[in-house]
């Protein structure tokens, strides 16, 4: 999945919630399930994401609702094989944005 969310150091919980085309309730949602997801609060307690929580939230997002995992089974699935498996999901994210920008650049030709 490819995001359209500009460089910044912190991400309002709408402009994370838009940019994966769900509710803020399932982003809050998550950040009680799942304990790498840790945003900033201000001091009226809003949410500030950083691309790091955003890196997270797209393998949650991976898991959950590309592959099909249950909360629980993504869960397990994040403690044991973090690191192997972002790996991997980094590479496929990294490609998938080569090809959404090639396809951009053929529709313009």
């Amino acid at each position: 999945m490819h995001l359209d969310l500009p460089e910044k150091r912190y991400y309002g919980i709408g402009e994370v919630a838009k940019a994966f085309g769900v509710n803020t309730s399932l982003i809050r949602f998550w950040e009680k399930e799942f304990d790498v997801i840790k945003p900033k609060k201000n001091a009226k307690g809003n949410r500030k994401f950083t691309p790091e929580d955003i890196k997270n939230l797209q393998f949650i997002y991976h898991l959950v609702k590309e592959r099909g995992f249950t909360l629980e089974g993504a869960k397990t699935h994040l403690k044991e094989n973090k690191q192997q498996t972002l790996n991997t999901f980094e590479i496929i994210s990294k490609l998938e944005g080569i090809k959404a920008q090639l396809i951009k650049i053929k529709t313009q030709l």
